[in-house]
């Protein structure tokens, strides 16, 4: 059976690795302790220290971003961003189904209206020429040049796309599409620490862009997120804002807007100062291990997902593509009767949970296909 194939592959892979194998565990094998006592032993272990600054300069130089702002999560981050592109309430976002919920809940957060476009099947992500034929069909631009739905007279504000399991969308193609309607472009690349477009990072291309460091990402703060941009007003009012738009003075307590607790402490930022210097292993780790993923599905000729034309992705969470919903389903009641690996589907498309079907889509036909075919498997770094 192939099924089992596939489990005793993947358990050889991990070798002596806890049973069930997870999709992806931390690794802590560089400075992480020493910098956490340094951290501790300074005492400053909250939102302002050495830690946080030094690893907002490694980020924003890995990235090649000009900006990097730090915050307690990814979401933060992502909400923060929106709010920097001027999203307000009532106005509508564009964005793909195929995403993580956090995308649409912060999206909701600014009191804005999630509308859902289609995938490409090969990048998983936002399709450019699904947000172009929205946009010419249903929306229009208007003499104060922004562009609006038709049918609703909402705003659309921005347009966020998200690199799916670290492997970027055709993002130059859909900049230019937003370009052309005045939308701003917030990528997000929380998943996607590591990949590159045509040479530069993800998250770099649009108005702004976001990074996660949950503990099951390529690395971790425990908790954390980044905001990306070049623009250094934007860098410096995120800034601001995420620390409660606090006005420095030597003494007294001030502050000019309503703001946001959102900064990382100093402690998540000495994890992760020590997790960015093993970073260029784990991506060499993860890359090894899809080349290997790859071989051996091709080899029983089921469908690896790789990286994209000109891409080169952190490989964050590999991927296969099923046949149809049956074999998906009979593939998970296997290995989860197994108990050697742990596997995923794909999330389920943010048009089907309760608190979004009410959202406009553009039929999600690619959407669909993947949501009835795409398994996660095991795709930790292996030392």
């Amino acid at each position: 059976m192939i099924f089992k194939e596939i489990v005793e592959f993947i358990e050889d892979l991990f070798g002596e690795c806890e049973k069930p194998i997870p999709l992806h565990s931390p690794i802590f094998c560089g400075n992480e302790k020493k910098y956490i006592n340094e951290c501790i032993d300074s005492t400053f272990v909250s939102s302002t220290g050495e830690f946080v600054d030094r690893f907002e300069e490694m980020v924003a130089s890995f990235t090649g971003a000009g900006y990097a702002v730090s915050t307690v999560n990814g979401t933060a981050a992502l909400h923060m961003a929106l709010m920097l592109a001027g999203v307000k309430s009532g106005d509508n976002v564009l964005t793909q189904a195929v995403t993580f919920v956090a995308t649409t809940n912060a999206i909701t957060y600014c009191g804005a209206h999630p509308v859902f476009l289609d995938s490409d099947r090969d990048t998983l992500g936002l399709s450019p020429e699904a947000l172009e034929a929205f946009l010419a069909e249903y929306c229009e631009k208007r003499d104060d040049g922004f562009t609006y739905d038709r049918e609703m007279g909402r705003r659309i504000t921005a347009c966020v796309a998200m690199h799916v399991f670290g492997h970027p969308v055709r993002i130059e193609e859909i900049k230019s599409v937003c370009e052309r309607y005045n939308i701003a472009l917030v990528e997000d690349a929380a998943e996607s620490l590591g990949s590159f477009f045509k040479g530069r990072h993800t998250g770099t291309f649009g108005n702004l862009g976001i990074l996660s460091f949950n503990g099951n990402k390529t690395i971790t703060t425990g908790g954390g997120g980044m905001l990306l941009t070049n623009d250094a007003e934007l860098a410096k009012k995120a800034k601001h804002l995420t620390t409660t738009a606090k006005v420095s003075h030597p003494w007294e307590l001030s502050h000019d807007s309503i703001g946001y607790n959102y900064r990382l402490p100093n402690i998540n930022a000495a994890l992760g100062c020590a997790q960015m210097e093993m970073l260029p292993l784990f991506l060499e780790k993860k890359r090894e291990l899809s080349i290997r993923y790859k071989k051996f599905f091709e080899s029983l000729g089921v469908p690896f997902v790789s990286e994209p034309v000109e891409c080169r992705s952190n490989y964050w969470l590999n991927a296969i593509i099923l046949d149809g919903v049956r074999e998906r389903n009979e593939f998970l009641e296997y290995v989860n009767n197994n108990g050697v690996i742990v596997t995923r589907p794909l999330w389920t498309l943010m048009n089907k949970l309760p608190m979004y079907a009410g959202c406009k889509t553009d039929g999600l036909e690619n959407a669909r296909w993947l949501e009835e075919r795409i398994v996660n498997i095991p795709s930790g770094v292996i030392m």
